[in-house]
């Protein structure tokens, strides 16, 4: 009986040892999250800069930021109506409104991030006071953008605005000019390379960060931040109708209006870039 119970202790222990030498299985890996591509257009400064402090945020969320620079005011619109970008970032909304109205897109702004100060920057001559009659003056060609250029204007006496033109001004609603002042329109990418050709510009704020210019130092007059214009030009982030609510672009919002993108806005662009957060 005891040979009998040890032979079967045996036969159990080595079972045993059989089964713990076999190689077990291992446990499936848990899936990988999935990644959503979030495309975004914008201009290369400073929206695509300001955009790139979103990257590492939106990263642990499983959302791969990839920004389409553009160095125009027409194409960031363009593909994002038909759908090859999920939103842009470079436009204010007055610009907006009139593009959808000129080419019949569906845009619409979903949040306001920041504002760019318009600033008049000496090309030939030094300062306002010795602007010689006939000066020439440079602004944005575009429609939004030059009444907001001659509202500058105005707001130095340099010119005389019609009532009631406001932000629809164009150099048709000048009603005094006391320096005969020639205002030159052009694009407004164009405006900073023509400095040494003209008196004056005023230069959109991304485009004379571009060409090294700073506001607080370089410009001989800023917009006034109670103005209208401060109030009504901030940037926002923009989708196509419909797509105010995708998931990507609200959290890419969220991820902008952080501490850590106001500060970088701050630090970086010294009054040239205002958060609107």
């Amino acid at each position: 009986m005891k040979k009998a119970l040890v032979v079967l202790l045996a036969l159990l222990l080595a079972l045993s040892f059989a089964a713990c030498g076999q190689k077990q299985e291992a446990a499936p890996a848990p899936a990988a999250p999935e990644t959503v591509t979030l495309t975004v257009a914008a201009s290369p400064t400073p929206h695509a800069e300001i955009l790139a402090q979103c990257t590492d945020i939106l990263a642990e969320q499983g959302i791969e930021l990839k920004v389409i620079e553009f160095t125009d005011y027409v194409q960031p619109n363009m593909v994002t109506e038909s759908g090859e970008v999920d939103a842009n970032y470079f436009q204010h909304v007055p610009y907006l409104n009139d593009f959808n109205e000129q080419n019949g897109t569906h845009l619409v702004p979903v949040e306001l991030i920041h504002y760019e100060p318009f600033g008049l920057y000496p090309g030939k001559t030094a300062t306002i006071d010795a602007l010689p009659d006939g000066a020439k003056i440079a602004v944005p060609n575009d429609g939004t953008n030059e009444a907001r250029a001659l509202l500058l204007l105005e707001q130095e006496g340099l010119i005389k605005i019609k009532e009631g033109a406001g932000l629809t001004a164009t150099v048709l609603d000048i009603e005094d000019n006391p320096k005969n002042l020639n205002i030159v329109e052009m694009e407004a990418a164009q405006l900073a390379r023509t400095l040494a050709d003209v008196d004056m510009a005023v230069i959109n704020g991304n485009y004379a960060i571009e060409a090294g210019l700073v506001v607080g130092e370089d410009a001989v007059a800023v917009e006034d931040a109670s103005s209208t214009a401060a109030q009504t030009y901030a940037n926002a982030i923009v989708v196509k109708e419909g797509n105010e609510n995708n998931e990507a672009v609200q959290a890419l919002i969220a991820a902008l209006k952080t501490d850590a993108v106001r500060s970088f806005i701050e630090e970086t662009y010294e009054g040239a870039v205002v958060p609107m957060f």
